[in-house]
């Protein structure tokens, strides 16, 4: 299921995040076509395309750029609800909101292989999609991505989520270097973060320098338990 032993990595992308100070659409994308690329050299195991504003011509020919820079390497291109836009650009499946469409639903409409993922808010909330191939369960910690105040579920939620499913269950929301570790020993099987991978930036145009997020990427690994061994060069 991942690139390696161990738990699963994610990056769910926000370009703007990435990109602050760009002018335009285009040059948003292009850093993060570049940030993907190193991702995928350091071992990630999924990227999430997750741009829910682009026009549906852009989001399409980014993701097919984003599988065709993949492939080769151990790392999955899944598109955030947009099950067309991933059969089109040959994605490897599909990220489904927890309000969205069942994921036999899903699966039926898409090539076998597709690897289907669901978000959930509660231990309630699991035994309606055990049929996912992962759970991603938040938010665990406050995060820089949701409103000011939003609350976080904290550990113990996410540790009876994790015991009450059969399904793997990834962590999102607030999750750092710190708190990884914290999330793999509650249980879960994966974490999945943005800011993690892509704030800080400090160059001309907001966005983070070339090898930044390669490197937290291998951080990343580390601090889940990785072994850095097995990279894709």
């Amino acid at each position: 299921m991942t690139g390696g032993a161990g738990p699963s990595i994610c990056l769910v992308t926000d370009r703007r995040r990435l990109s602050p100070q760009a002018r335009t659409t285009r040059d948003e994308l292009v850093a993060l076509e570049a940030a993907i690329g190193e991702a995928a050299a350091a071992g990630i195991d999924v990227i999430q395309v997750r741009e829910r504003d682009l026009e549906d011509a852009a989001l399409a020919a980014f993701v097919e750029r984003v599988v065709r820079r993949t492939r080769g390497t151990t790392t999955r291109v899944i598109v955030n609800e947009r099950a067309d836009v991933a059969r089109a650009a040959d994605a490897d499946g599909v990220h489904l909101r927890g309000d969205g469409p069942p994921v036999a639903r899903v699966r039926d409409w898409g090539p076998p292989s597709w690897w289907i993922g669901r978000s959930i808010h509660s231990s309630a909330d699991v035994g309606h999609h055990e049929s996912a191939d992962y759970l991603l369960f938040g938010t665990v910690f406050p995060s820089t991505s949701k409103p000011s105040g939003a609350p976080a579920q904290g550990i113990a939620a996410l540790r009876e989520v994790v015991r009450v499913s059969a399904t793997p269950i990834w962590a999102i929301g607030g999750v750092t270097l710190e708190t990884a570790s914290a999330c793999i020993e509650a249980g879960a099987t994966g974490v999945a973060a943005i800011a993690a991978f892509l704030d800080g930036g400090d160059g001309a145009d907001g966005a983070i320098g070339l090898g930044v997020v390669r490197a937290r990427v291998e951080a990343m690994r580390r601090a889940v338990g990785r072994d850095l061994g097995k990279l894709v060069e």
